[in-house]
């Protein structure tokens, strides 16, 4: 399958977990790829698995909390695959804390990553989109970006500054046919609820939920797959929110 065949798409936070499954089905699906990373350990292996996919790759590692740093990572990855035709604003950061306990340090840094991250990456790749009057961004949420949870309020309070984001935008760069869309993921077998819960507790959350098990994390790059697709040249502004049924009112 090449619907997306001559696309580029920059991945945020595609060493692992979830940014790398991203990575790896959009290249499959004939995207050549930008892997940013923290970690250049990491976004060096999805590279390599991308080219064993049989398309380019480049490496770009940077803290996406680096305004000057992901500006150049932009104009470098451009001059590398010659333009940028997606974003995926996936870099995350997680920290699971109530009120009394959040720093201002830690405050900082959930809104920098999550909020000034997306918001100067898609600042960067805009102007290349607007002149070729075509591009689709998607911003990675959370299901507590929409309901909130008893646990990281800063957090939430990020995840939902994304689908602010994304509906602005979405309404901002109509006229020049850039798509913008969000995944709003439930529970994944991927970064903070495997790293933070023990599996007792982790089996006790997928039994509440109506299909009583977290999603792998290819299962959330279906949905982003599909928004970067022809197949979404219709759909901006919205939220799609692969959990399971966890937002079911009333179940």
């Amino acid at each position: 399958m090449s619907v997306l065949e001559g696309k580029v798409a920059l991945i945020t936070g595609s060493g692992d977990g979830m940014g790398r499954a991203h990575a790896l089905l959009l290249a499959e699906r004939g995207a050549d790829i930008v892997v940013h990373d923290i970690d250049p350990k990491m976004a060096n292996e999805t590279a390599e698995r991308v080219r064993k996919a049989g398309r380019r790759a480049h490496v770009a590692v940077c803290d996406i909390a680096d305004i000057a740093a992901v500006q150049s990572m932009v104009r470098e990855a451009q001059g590398a695959l010659g333009h940028i035709d997606i974003l995926v604003n996936n870099a995350g950061y997680g920290q699971r804390a109530e009120t009394p306990a959040i720093t201002e340090q830690d405050f900082d840094r959930m809104m920098s990553v999550h909020v000034k991250g997306s918001f100067f990456a898609t600042q960067a790749v805009v102007p290349g989109m607007k002149e070729r009057r075509s591009g689709k961004i998607v911003n990675i949420s959370s299901i507590w970006g929409m309901t909130g949870a008893p646990v990281a309020p800063h957090y939430c309070a990020a995840k939902a500054a994304l689908l602010g984001l994304t509906k602005a935008w979405a309404k901002e760069l109509a006229p020049w046919k850039i798509l913008v869309n969000a995944v709003a993921p439930g529970g994944v077998k991927s970064g903070g609820p495997i790293k933070l819960d023990s599996p007792e507790t982790l089996r006790a959350k997928e039994e509440k939920n109506p299909l009583k098990r977290y999603a792998e994390p290819i299962e959330m790059s279906y949905a982003v797959a599909y928004l970067v697709s022809p197949e979404a040249d219709f759909v901006t502004g919205q939220v799609i929110s692969p959990n399971g049924g966890d937002t079911i009112v009333g179940y």
